[in-house]
């Protein structure tokens, strides 16, 4: 009978409901084995926040659900809080993009140009189409070796109306990102427009494929690297603007 009951008594213990902090490691486990293909992810406290735009950046219209895409309307809420963070200090974009709306591209440059926080992108895989004015929007961009950069004319999909108007107003909105390419980056405006209508490269389209060196040699890219690099790079450039901030006023840092 003693043997017995404390068997019983065992098997009660076992079957106690876990704690909700085990609960809640077991689901977090089980998310990031579903998600991430492994149970541990390195948790690690960075003054550096770290931005991706893959796959195309989606603008007013939604894309197919099989599609990869970077909404604008998800990245712009998060710029605005690392630029109002304390603890964020410097900003790394990560782009893999083969472009996308061109407004919604436009603005995430421009949100990303105009942040008073220190910003270094480094391309990986490719740049491409508007891909290309959010590249140029950081204070300093680096390419892989192997990545490629698609320049092209702007193009537009679904019903086109044949009318002069049509074609100004794609003029107009090409001229907005020629110049804004050109004020960002080395690039002068005769050679981007040079690229971008270059025949006889692209199979189904007019425009170039800048591999990375190309793309550093032409100016549009500021020099060849990765990730070490664009954080070696993003570092000096946070410590730089804290040594500006402890200056004193009219002096220099003794």
């Amino acid at each position: 009978m003693n043997s017995l009951k404390s068997t019983n008594d065992e098997t009660r213990v076992s079957e106690q409901p876990a704690t909700p902090d085990e609960a809640r490691k077991g689901s977090v486990a089980a998310e990031n084995i579903v998600q991430l293909g492994t149970a541990t992810v390195p948790q690690a406290e960075s003054n550096v926040f770290c931005l991706t735009i893959i796959g195309q950046v989606e603008g007013h219209m939604m894309l197919p659900p099989q599609n990869k895409t970077t909404k604008y309307e998800h990245v712009i809420p998060q710029l605005v809080a690392a630029e109002q963070s304390p603890k964020v200090e410097g900003l790394l974009i990560v782009l893999n993009t083969v472009g996308g709306d061109v407004e919604a591209g436009l603005a995430i440059a421009e949100m990303i140009s105009s942040l008073s926080k220190p910003k270094v992108a480094v391309v990986l895989g490719g740049g491409h189409s508007i891909g290309v004015p959010i590249a140029v929007a950081a204070d300093y961009t680096l390419i892989a070796e192997s990545a490629t950069m698609t320049i092209h004319p702007i193009r537009m999909n679904g019903l086109v109306i044949g009318v002069p108007q049509t074609f100004e107003y794609l003029d107009k909105m090409q001229e907005r990102v020629v110049r804004f390419v050109t004020r960002h980056s080395k690039v002068g405006e005769v050679k981007f427009k040079e690229l971008m209508f270059k025949t006889g490269e692209l199979a189904r389209d007019i425009g170039t494929t800048v591999v990375g060196p190309d793309a550093v040699s032409y100016g549009l890219i500021d020099a060849i690297g990765g990730i070490g690099e664009a954080l070696r790079e993003l570092n000096r450039r946070i410590a730089e603007r804290k040594l500006a901030f402890a200056a004193p006023q009219g002096g220099e840092v003794q």
